[in-house]
């Protein structure tokens, strides 16, 4: 696969070779490539003989236990004690991938006692550090629903989330979610969750990061928000400069073409949907690789909302795709459309483009593998982030005291607005 990543002028980086790797060499080279970037020969210096447990709330197909499990394989430094989710479909995958069994248990309503005991673990030992992690449902939060009045239940778990954590005593609390939540409408939930952390003695760094800065082949901005109990933390820096960001083509480009509705003989994820005949041939007009739909195709109501730019577009090859999103199967959803096939994307380019390496296995039907998908984590940022968490714990890449990144009123009014200001400009120049 081609690449044009670059780092850091300071920063010997080998993740073009990396990439280009076969599957069963990624892993392994990629968990060095990022750990390098924290000194890790210092590190694991410091953390010689530490033995670090770690949690997933709404743990999912395992997005944000992917950088934990893999820098546990490589470094012995991790161990997931629990993983905690009520979709069966996604706790199969979890399962097949992890070769762990995440809890199906309500985290709304479950007390701190039921929750200790599904840990793999006879108690949660005081010596060892406990990292928390979490992605509550983002759903309620998703500017999708901005013209949607009904309070959605889904908005609570946020302060639950944090509630559990503060009860379990973890030294470090790591949540990602949509970047609604640091917006004016969803204020009350992020200042509930903050607060129930700052009473709970815990230093915050909170900030809108793009995921395509650390390698993922997307442009999707989150807010990554971290909580320290015994010091100032901070947020792992940017690898990445616009320029460099990781394309299209370089991860899906050396994939099989397929045909609507086809599927690959050598991997059952590299399938795709039975397009309507209307589709296929509305599709088959759409200019290749980053045409959009032209007007006066399709429902009139696309050319009414101005919103529905992306609606039937095609990625392009040599740019990040856009937000890979629960319903990207569909390109009636999004900028969905295969750069020069006639068709939509198939399970496994969807899995790719948010960052799952090629050998990831989804469970359930059809639809819920891209939903599956849509929602995680992307497993390239959360190396990313447990390289970073290392290196914190062994006392380096802390904040200073009394100069956290704490965030006390909403940082935008309008989404749209503050994404498409963060996609003209690059933390790294």
């Amino acid at each position: 696969m081609k690449s044009v990543n670059e780092c850091k002028p300071h920063r010997v980086s080998e993740t073009a070779e990396v990439l280009k790797a076969s599957s069963a060499e990624i892993n392994t080279k990629l968990v060095r490539e990022i750990l390098s970037y924290t000194n890790w020969n210092s590190i694991k210096k410091i953390l010689k003989g530490k033995s670090i447990d770690f949690i997933d709330f709404f743990s999912g197909v395992g997005g944000l236990t992917y950088g934990f499990h893999s820098i546990a394989v490589e470094a012995d430094l991790f161990n997931l004690i629990g993983a905690f989710d009520i979709d069966q479909h996604a706790n199969k995958t979890y399962i097949r991938n992890f070769g762990f069994a995440p809890s199906n248990l309500d985290l709304s309503s479950a007390t701190i006692d039921q929750i200790k005991s599904c840990l793999k673990t006879d108690k949660l030992k005081k010596w060892n550090p406990l990292i928390i992690l979490g992605g509550p449902p983002c759903q309620g939060f998703s500017a999708h629903k901005k013209k949607d009045p009904r309070l959605d239940p889904r908005n609570s778990l946020l302060a639950r989330f944090a509630e559990i954590s503060v009860k379990l005593d973890a030294e470090l609390i790591i949540t990602e979610n949509v970047p609604d939540l640091l917006g004016k409408k969803h204020w009350h939930h992020y200042q509930a969750f903050q607060s129930t952390l700052e009473k709970g003695g815990y230093h915050i760094a909170a900030d809108i990061l793009n995921m395509a800065e650390y390698g993922v082949p997307q442009e999707r901005f989150r807010a990554v928000i971290i909580a320290s109990k015994h010091f100032v933390p901070t947020l792992p820096e940017p690898q990445l400069s616009r320029r460099a960001f990781r394309t299209v083509r370089d991860a899906i480009g050396a994939l099989p073409p397929l045909e609507a509705g086809g599927f690959c003989k050598s991997d059952q994820m590299h399938i795709t949907s039975r397009h309507r005949k209307e589709t296929v041939d509305l599709i088959k007009r759409i200019p290749k690789n980053g045409g959009s739909r032209p007007a006066g195709m399709g429902p009139p109501c696309l050319d009414r909302v101005k919103g529905f730019y992306d609606v039937y577009g095609r990625l392009s090859w040599d740019r990040p795709a856009v937000t890979i999103t629960a319903r990207c199967r569909t390109p009636s959803c999004g900028r969905f459309v295969h750069p020069e096939q006639d068709r939509g994307l198939s399970v496994r380019e969807a899995a790719l483009l948010q960052g799952f390496p090629p050998s990831y296995i989804f469970e359930g039907p059809f639809d819920d593998k891209f939903k599956q998908i849509g929602n995680a984590v992307p497993p390239i940022f959360s190396l990313h982030l447990a390289a970073h968490v290392l290196s914190m714990l062994a006392g380096k890449n802390r904040g200073e005291a009394g100069c956290e990144k704490l965030i006390r009123e909403p940082l935008f009014d309008s989404y749209s607005g503050v994404i498409a200001g963060l996609k003209r400009t690059s933390h790294i120049t």
